[in-house]
């Protein structure tokens, strides 16, 4: 009779299956291992799972909201310096003055390794919330300045020189968005889902150069090339201000994922702790970042100045090619993402690596060629389907090499260092090596580093390191 119980009671509960061989029954002096008063533990309730799905995906986008905003005020000087540049570097040759634009642009990308230092301790000692904050309210300031910098005409060389304290304050901030929000947005995504879930930091991050994009497009049809020049382009940088406000009161709502364990430990946000411990992981997030990072800025930040200088496209057009190309580029990331949570994100890397490397040169040289605005943009939007293989999982890729308490610090170290010598240098030295014409051996250079990502993406584990086992 006990037996006939027992095995009701599995049946009931979808435990026991008659085709798998059947435990003996207990005899009369043994003790049951299954106690029939104490009811097994139940599963969540469905409208609480559907809860927490629904509060983890306003986390991402409230996250995300921040991260759009950032890189719209940041890509916002690389895309309206076509117009502005005279104003501040009032040279005859527009290939200069692109040059000294350029070269403020790159400027920014150096503060991003103190950057990555600095919000990254603040992430991992006193949370990722905290750190989220001060870098968007960092980047508003620097772009309410910048709308209202007085010209070199009428401060002279004074007005160079703040907008690039300007540039490197909004470095700094940029540095440490990517590492924390890569961090955030990796944790607080679900399991089995994280490729998807992260990739929306690209899409956030393709988001911004896209509305920066579509803010110069609209201003063009509504104000003349005069206009923009002389007092249009400030209005990129008042909109971005102001959408900092709104992404700061979206940020105050999120809940912190960082445990107080983690951030309480001794080393916590150390570098020396990081660099003890996880030298390898560091090494090699830094060795993908290079080559990731000097082809994405080739494609996206570059690619609107080569579409003007070397193919010759008129400056609306190259605008109209790049925002078509973009905005399909952001739609692709949570589709590579998903894909890397079926394949893995190291064959993604892989992939990445090698398509990189094969393509590079035959499609810069095709554009070279290229006097077709349609042409052009099939030929960019092959190179960014390629390198939706890396964008998409970046930060998860990343993230998932370090333990909480060095993780915001890791991923945005490595990544700020990468980023600034070969992302922030990538357009300075594309124009430099034009200026002295050998502009292809750009080409030759953005392909080698790609052959160096894929051999250091050899290095990741098949299975991540970190962040697999948390719910």
């Amino acid at each position: 009779m006990h037996c006939d119980v027992t095995c009701l009671w599995f049946a009931r509960r979808r435990l026991w299956h008659p085709e798998r061989p059947q435990r003996r029954a207990p005899e009369h002096h043994e003790r049951s291992h299954v106690d029939l008063r104490r009811p097994p533990v139940a599963s969540p309730p469905p409208q609480d799972i559907a809860a927490e799905r629904r509060h983890r995906i306003f986390a991402i986008m409230a996250a995300s909201s921040g991260n759009l905003v950032e890189w719209f005020d940041f890509y916002v000087y690389a895309f309206a310096a076509l117009y502005f540049a005279p104003a501040f570097f009032p040279q005859s040759d527009p290939t200069a003055q692109l040059l000294n634009t350029a070269g403020v642009f790159a400027a920014g990308f150096l503060m991003r390794p103190i950057g990555g230092w600095l919000f990254g301790r603040i992430a991992d000692r006193l949370g990722r919330k905290t750190s989220m904050l001060l870098s968007v309210m960092m980047m508003c300031a620097g772009s309410l300045v910048i709308a209202c910098l007085p010209t070199y005409a009428q401060i002279g060389m004074w007005a160079p020189f703040l907008l690039l304290v300007c540039r490197l304050f909004q470095g700094l901030s940029v540095g440490g968005e990517y590492g924390t929000t890569a961090t955030y947005m990796s944790e607080v995504a679900l399991k089995g889902r994280r490729g998807f879930y992260s990739s929306f930091q690209y899409v956030t991050l393709i988001g911004g150069q896209l509305l920066a994009v579509l803010t110069l497009v609209v201003l063009e049809h509504l104000l003349s090339e005069a206009e923009l020049k002389a007092w249009g382009w400030r209005i990129p940088f008042v909109l971005g201000a102001v959408a900092a406000v709104v992404a700061l009161l979206l940020r105050r709502t999120l809940h912190e994922t960082q445990s107080a364990a983690a951030r309480a430990d001794a080393e916590a946000g150390s570098v020396i702790g990081l660099l003890r411990h996880h030298r390898a992981a560091f090494l090699t997030v830094l060795g993908y970042t290079a080559g990731g990072s000097l082809f994405f800025y080739t494609f996206t930040t570059y690619m609107q100045k080569y579409l003007v200088n070397t193919v010759h496209l008129p400056i609306r057009t190259a605008s109209y090619v790049m925002t078509g190309a973009l905005f399909v580029y952001m739609c692709l990331q949570p589709a590579f993402g998903a894909l890397s949570d079926r394949i893995g994100r190291r064959t993604c890397m892989l992939l990445f690596g090698s398509l990189g490397a094969v393509a590079t040169v035959p499609i810069l040289t095709a554009l070279q060629r290229t006097t077709s605005p349609v042409t052009a943009f099939l030929l960019i939007l092959a190179a960014l389907a390629i390198v939706s293989l890396y964008t998409s999982i970046s930060g998860i890729v990343k993230a998932e090499m370090f333990p909480p308490e060095v993780r915001a610090l890791g991923v945005g170290l490595a990544y700020a260092v990468a980023n600034a010598i070969f992302g922030g240098s990538a357009e300075y030295v594309a124009l430099a090596l034009k200026s002295l014409g050998h502009e292809t051996s750009f080409f030759w250079y953005v392909s080698a580093m790609m052959v160096v990502t894929a051999l250091v993406s050899l290095r990741l584990p098949r299975q991540p390191s970190y962040l697999q086992h948390d719910p």
